[in-house]
Protein backbone atom coordinates (compact mmCIF):
# COMPACT_ATOMS: atom_id res chain seq x y z
CA UNK A 1 0.00 0.00 0.00
CA UNK A 2 2.38 2.48 0.96
CA UNK A 3 4.46 1.73 -2.74
CA UNK A 4 1.37 2.74 -4.31
CA UNK A 5 0.94 5.86 -2.92
CA UNK A 6 4.36 7.07 -3.42
CA UNK A 7 3.90 6.06 -7.08
CA UNK A 8 1.30 9.46 -7.12
CA UNK A 9 2.75 12.61 -8.83
CA UNK A 10 2.12 15.21 -6.90
CA UNK A 11 0.48 18.64 -8.48
CA UNK A 12 2.54 21.63 -9.38
CA UNK A 13 1.26 24.58 -6.88
CA UNK A 14 2.17 28.49 -7.83
CA UNK A 15 4.43 29.67 -10.44
CA UNK A 16 7.71 29.52 -11.89
CA UNK A 17 10.51 31.84 -11.51
CA UNK A 18 10.27 32.44 -15.07
CA UNK A 19 6.58 32.97 -15.30
CA UNK A 20 7.39 35.63 -12.61
CA UNK A 21 9.67 37.48 -14.33
CA UNK A 22 7.59 37.69 -17.65
CA UNK A 23 4.69 39.30 -15.73
CA UNK A 24 6.98 41.70 -14.10
CA UNK A 25 9.07 42.50 -17.65
CA UNK A 26 5.34 42.97 -19.25
CA UNK A 27 4.08 45.47 -16.17
CA UNK A 28 7.50 47.47 -16.83
CA UNK A 29 6.88 47.69 -20.58
CA UNK A 30 3.19 48.81 -19.88
CA UNK A 31 4.38 51.39 -17.52
CA UNK A 32 7.03 52.89 -19.30
CA UNK A 33 4.66 53.55 -22.14
CA UNK A 34 1.61 54.57 -19.96
CA UNK A 35 3.57 56.92 -17.26
CA UNK A 36 4.73 59.48 -20.20
CA UNK A 37 1.19 60.00 -21.98
CA UNK A 38 -0.20 60.07 -18.15
CA UNK A 39 2.28 63.32 -17.70
CA UNK A 40 1.10 65.05 -21.28
CA UNK A 41 -2.70 64.37 -20.28
CA UNK A 42 -2.55 65.96 -17.02
CA UNK A 43 -0.61 68.63 -18.78
CA UNK A 44 -2.97 69.00 -21.28
CA UNK A 45 -5.82 69.05 -18.71
CA UNK A 46 -4.26 71.96 -16.53
CA UNK A 47 -3.83 74.18 -19.92
CA UNK A 48 -7.48 73.71 -21.01
CA UNK A 49 -8.47 74.33 -16.62
CA UNK A 50 -6.15 77.14 -17.33
CA UNK A 51 -8.54 78.68 -20.36
CA UNK A 52 -11.93 77.94 -18.58
CA UNK A 53 -10.50 80.08 -15.43
CA UNK A 54 -9.71 83.18 -17.54
CA UNK A 55 -13.60 83.33 -18.92
CA UNK A 56 -14.57 85.39 -16.31
CA UNK A 57 -11.37 88.33 -16.99
CA UNK A 58 -12.37 87.74 -20.72
CA UNK A 59 -15.69 88.90 -20.01
CA UNK A 60 -14.58 91.61 -17.83
CA UNK A 61 -12.41 92.98 -20.59
CA UNK A 62 -15.15 92.07 -23.10
CA UNK A 63 -17.29 94.84 -20.91
CA UNK A 64 -14.83 97.10 -20.16
CA UNK A 65 -14.69 97.87 -24.12
CA UNK A 66 -18.19 97.83 -24.67
CA UNK A 67 -18.24 101.01 -22.24
CA UNK A 68 -15.19 102.46 -22.18
CA UNK A 69 -14.70 101.86 -26.27
CA UNK A 70 -11.24 100.79 -26.34
CA UNK A 71 -9.28 98.36 -24.54
CA UNK A 72 -7.03 100.76 -23.45
CA UNK A 73 -7.39 101.01 -19.30
CA UNK A 74 -9.00 97.65 -19.57
CA UNK A 75 -6.59 96.28 -16.62
CA UNK A 76 -7.14 94.06 -13.64
CA UNK A 77 -7.62 95.95 -10.69
CA UNK A 78 -8.70 99.47 -12.36
CA UNK A 79 -10.65 102.17 -11.35
CA UNK A 80 -13.49 100.92 -13.59
CA UNK A 81 -14.32 97.41 -11.84
CA UNK A 82 -14.89 95.76 -14.78
CA UNK A 83 -12.06 93.31 -14.76
CA UNK A 84 -11.41 90.57 -11.51
CA UNK A 85 -7.92 89.64 -11.34
CA UNK A 86 -8.15 85.92 -11.52
CA UNK A 87 -7.40 84.06 -8.51
CA UNK A 88 -4.53 81.56 -8.68
CA UNK A 89 -4.76 77.86 -8.78
CA UNK A 90 -3.04 74.75 -9.67
CA UNK A 91 -4.14 75.44 -13.60
CA UNK A 92 -3.17 79.22 -12.71
CA UNK A 93 0.02 79.79 -11.21
CA UNK A 94 0.89 83.19 -11.79
CA UNK A 95 -1.02 86.19 -13.20
CA UNK A 96 1.57 88.03 -14.90
CA UNK A 97 -0.08 90.54 -16.14
CA UNK A 98 -3.52 92.02 -17.74
CA UNK A 99 -3.16 94.86 -19.43
CA UNK A 100 -5.19 97.09 -22.11
CA UNK A 101 -7.06 93.68 -22.05
CA UNK A 102 -4.09 91.27 -23.01
CA UNK A 103 -3.85 88.56 -20.21
CA UNK A 104 -0.50 86.96 -19.33
CA UNK A 105 -0.72 84.43 -17.13
CA UNK A 106 1.65 81.49 -16.10
CA UNK A 107 -0.25 77.73 -16.47
CA UNK A 108 0.23 74.78 -14.41
CA UNK A 109 1.03 72.71 -17.36
CA UNK A 110 4.37 72.14 -18.53
CA UNK A 111 7.12 71.26 -20.95
CA UNK A 112 8.73 67.84 -20.65
CA UNK A 113 11.48 69.61 -18.89
CA UNK A 114 9.42 70.72 -16.40
CA UNK A 115 9.08 74.52 -17.28
CA UNK A 116 5.73 75.94 -16.75
CA UNK A 117 3.73 76.89 -20.27
CA UNK A 118 2.96 80.46 -20.54
CA UNK A 119 -0.65 81.60 -22.06
CA UNK A 120 -0.88 84.83 -23.14
CA UNK A 121 -4.70 85.98 -24.49
CA UNK A 122 -4.91 88.85 -26.74
CA UNK A 123 -8.12 90.53 -27.52
CA UNK A 124 -8.82 92.12 -30.94
CA UNK A 125 -12.17 94.73 -30.51
CA UNK A 126 -14.89 94.29 -32.04
CA UNK A 127 -15.28 96.12 -35.61
CA UNK A 128 -18.46 98.57 -35.38
CA UNK A 129 -22.05 96.89 -35.85
CA UNK A 130 -19.93 93.49 -34.25
CA UNK A 131 -21.22 91.83 -31.48
CA UNK A 132 -18.43 89.68 -30.26
CA UNK A 133 -14.73 90.21 -29.36
CA UNK A 134 -12.51 87.84 -30.92
CA UNK A 135 -9.27 86.26 -28.86
CA UNK A 136 -6.07 84.89 -29.98
CA UNK A 137 -3.77 82.78 -27.71
CA UNK A 138 -0.28 82.58 -28.00
CA UNK A 139 2.70 81.72 -25.98
CA UNK A 140 4.43 78.44 -24.86
CA UNK A 141 0.56 77.05 -23.65
CA UNK A 142 0.42 76.43 -27.78
CA UNK A 143 2.09 73.51 -27.75
CA UNK A 144 0.51 70.21 -29.32
CA UNK A 145 2.15 67.96 -26.80
CA UNK A 146 1.39 69.19 -23.65
CA UNK A 147 -0.50 72.13 -23.73
CA UNK A 148 -3.21 73.34 -26.32
CA UNK A 149 -3.71 71.67 -30.10
CA UNK A 150 -4.65 74.78 -32.91
CA UNK A 151 -8.49 75.39 -32.39
CA UNK A 152 -8.31 74.74 -29.12
CA UNK A 153 -8.05 77.90 -26.58
CA UNK A 154 -8.12 80.43 -29.50
CA UNK A 155 -4.84 78.70 -30.28
CA UNK A 156 -4.31 79.16 -34.19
Amino acid sequence: MKKARMGIRRVQKGFTLIELMIVVAIIGILAAIAIPQYSDYTSRTKAAGAVAELASVKTGIAMCVQETGTLNGCDAGAANGYVPTPAVTKNVTVVTSIKNGVITVTTGATDTSGTNLLLVDTPTAPAAGAANMTWTTTGTVCNVNRGLKPGQGDCP
